[in-house]
């Protein structure tokens, strides 16, 4: 089970929005890249990074703060927003990523992602943004008719890595994480899920650990940690002592 630090990047600094709305944006750290190896030094062991400005305008706008972070930490680094081309997830995995998340071209193109799993495996993400139950997609500013399973379902057998699925409406203000809708999806795929969206305590992290949530391959926190509402110690002891289970073929 692995929480995953975030670090959302807009106009270069670390920031967070409050449901997905960009003029909402409160900034952390100007330093991106200090922000990742502190995070490594708390014992985090992976790192989620969205690019808000690439997600709205449909390609990379924060590269240089990216490239920064990945010459910061030694972590595997997972990257969503404004990917959109078989040539960017190249460019991308070669300039040292871990794992591209691709969103609005799940919906748009789902072949190239089924491509995309073929020509390099085990590094392709879905990111699954929903408000509603439907799913959003252009940086949430837009929302499409498909229901949430219903496009995850899309890429079963394709080599998907993992699935995040955010619930938009709990993004960023500290509501807690949709469980119920979360482990529905993990349970109607067999792809790994990952939480995403309104982590806002302890009780999440130990919410982690329930027998019904321990499918999931882990949750992302971005608030909850920048506020010091969970202390990262802590949640890695808990998650760590937790029983782990073997992931699903």
């Amino acid at each position: 089970m692995i929480l995953f630090p975030a670090i959302d990047l807009k106009d270069g600094k670390c920031v967070r929005l409050k449901q997905g709305e960009m003029d909402s944006a409160t900034i952390y750290n100007d330093d991106p890249a200090a922000q990742a190896a502190a995070f490594e030094a708390q014992g985090f062991e992976w790192l989620h990074v969205v690019d808000l400005n690439g997600a709205f305008k449909g390609e990379s706008v924060n590269s240089a703060a990216v490239g920064a972070i990945l010459k910061a930490t030694r972590n595997p680094v997972q990257l969503g927003g404004g990917i959109r081309t078989l040539e960017q997830i190249e460019d991308w995995l070669d300039r040292g990523l871990a794992r591209v998340i691709l969103g609005t071209v799940a919906v748009r193109d789902p072949d190239l992602v089924k491509q995309a799993c073929k020509a390099f495996p085990g590094k392709i993400a879905v990111g699954i943004d929903a408000r509603g139950g439907k799913v959003a997609v252009e940086g949430w500013a837009e929302a499409s008719s498909l229901g949430i399973v219903e496009l995850a379902r899309k890429f079963e057998g394709a080599g998907v890595a993992a699935i995040i699925y955010t619930d938009i409406d709990r993004d960023g203000i500290l509501t807690g994480i949709n469980w119920d809708a979360t482990i529905d999806l993990a349970d109607a795929v067999s792809i790994p899920v990952i939480a995403s969206g309104g982590l806002a305590s302890i009780a999440d992290i130990v919410r982690m650990t329930m027998p019904d949530a321990t499918r999931l391959e882990g949750a992302i926190s971005g608030r909850a940690l920048y506020d010091g509402r969970i202390d990262p110690a802590e949640a890695l002891a808990i998650l760590r002592a937790a029983p782990q289970v073997e992931a699903r073929s």
